[in-house]
């Protein structure tokens, strides 16, 4: 059978599953800085007293009351569809596709360190206190303390969304670097929103590189590190608590005879080992969390079979990084994530864009569902689990859907055909 960094070099879907993982997990840290179940409420409690003033600022989360949240919805006619039999469990679709707002998983981390940054100068001004009502930070004194302060991250797209569009609304000067791989409504959008876009030749790493240069010089610039954020990571885990509410409100056993098998889309890493870790502070060995990856940008999984110490690209392996899962298209992991997931992730499993599209148009077509080719990652993982003893009757499997809401229709039109041709 070949070896991992064979099918890696040779661009072939592979499944592979992580020698280290130990039921237990290493606390991230960054420098003397560790992270733990505090944290984790510590991002939800933060969401919870910005629901009032999120509400305020954009009316589309009035029925949430201002919170960033998705359904969790059982998929009988995709799974059904896929050819997933019941004896090899239940399928879930976690749907952040439909985020309000961002439209898509970067929301939750996103929105978390801009919410986090306007509540530290809030606070070290004297414009919030304990128990404030944070609806005062749409009033005139704190528009005129972030006015002259800057939001700045390098983006592919969707966590620039996340962070251009709150950053502005809440009155900073938003700034969003993304490489010649971002899709072209995006940045469009952005510009709608009154952010500044600033065009990099290069691939994501390159943008971000630049940005955080850019940014360094500026004293009033608070740059969003996608590679390195302690906040971003932390944002995403708040996911988890919500998740386990979901799951029980739903009846919803997570056990030895109940695995909960989660597959996330992975980029850079951070948004999906922010909620990988999330859910093991919750649900320990009983959870298995699989990344998954375009066969041309499997930064993860190279990252995850480097030696100690080491840092390799996709490049090094012969990889274009060339996908059509744009916000996947990364050539590099997040350092971070990866130590955060050494003992952590069951695994991770790569696929070809045509799935992508195969399994977009199925969604669409079995559950009325809308998500962007990225999103669609997910699915190939309960296939690549087929006669695996996790795959089992009694466990349930939670695709994370991270993206789609906001495509443009005639984009999303054009997604489904290409996935229909091959049906």
């Amino acid at each position: 059978m070949p070896d991992p960094i064979s099918l890696l070099r040779s661009a072939v879907p592979q499944r592979w599953l992580n020698p280290h993982r130990e039921g237990l997990f290493a606390a991230p840290t960054v420098g003397e800085t560790r992270l733990g179940p505090a944290d984790m409420q510590g991002a939800q409690d933060r969401f919870t007293r910005f629901a009032p003033l999120l509400e305020d600022l954009f009316p589309e989360l009035a029925n949430s009351q201002g919170q960033i949240e998705s359904a969790l919805t059982p998929v009988p006619r995709m799974q059904q569809a896929m050819g997933l039999p019941p004896e090899q469990g239940r399928l879930w679709v976690k749907s952040d596709h439909s985020l309000p707002v961002a439209g898509s998983i970067k929301a939750r981390g996103g929105f978390h360190e801009v919410l986090e940054w306007a509540e530290t100068l809030a606070l070290q001004h004297g414009l919030l206190h304990a128990g404030a009502d944070y609806r005062s930070l749409a009033l005139p004194a704190a528009r005129a303390l972030f006015a002259p302060h800057q939001v700045a991250v390098g983006s592919t797209g969707n966590l620039g969304m996340a962070i251009g569009v709150l950053a502005a609304a809440l009155g900073f000067k938003a700034v969003v670097h993304m490489s010649t791989d971002a899709k072209e409504w995006k940045k469009e959008r952005l510009r709608q929103h009154g952010v500044e876009v600033v065009e990099h030749t290069g691939d994501y790493e390159q943008a971000v590189a630049q940005g955080r240069e850019q940014a360094a010089a500026d004293p009033l610039c608070h740059f969003v590190d996608d590679e390195r954020s302690l906040s971003l990571f932390v944002g995403y885990s708040a996911a988890a608590l919500y998740l386990r509410d979901q799951l029980y409100a739903q009846g919803v056993v997570v056990d030895a005879e109940h695995p909960l098998l989660v597959y996330i889309p992975c980029g850079v890493g951070g948004a999906p080992s922010g909620i990988a870790w999330g859910l093991h502070q919750l649900f320990g060995e009983h959870v298995f969390c699989f990344f998954a990856e375009p066969v041309q940008s499997p930064c993860f999984l190279v990252q995850m079979l480097a030696e100690p110490g080491s840092h390799p690209s996709v490049y090094d392996f012969g990889l274009t990084n060339q996908t059509q899962a744009d916000g996947l298209a990364i050539p590099r992991a997040s350092l971070l994530a990866a130590q955060a997931m050494r003992g952590v992730l069951a695994g991770v499993f790569t696929v070809r864009d045509q799935s992508l599209f195969e399994h977009l148009a199925l969604l669409h077509a079995s559950e009325g569902m809308r998500i962007e080719p990225s999103a669609a990652a997910g699915f190939s993982g309960p296939l690549q689990l087929r006669g695996h003893a996790l795959a089992c009757a009694g466990a349930n499997h939670v695709v994370w859907t991270t993206g789609g809401l906001l495509v443009p229709e005639a984009q999303y039109q054009g997604f489904l055909q290409q996935g229909l041709l091959s049906l």
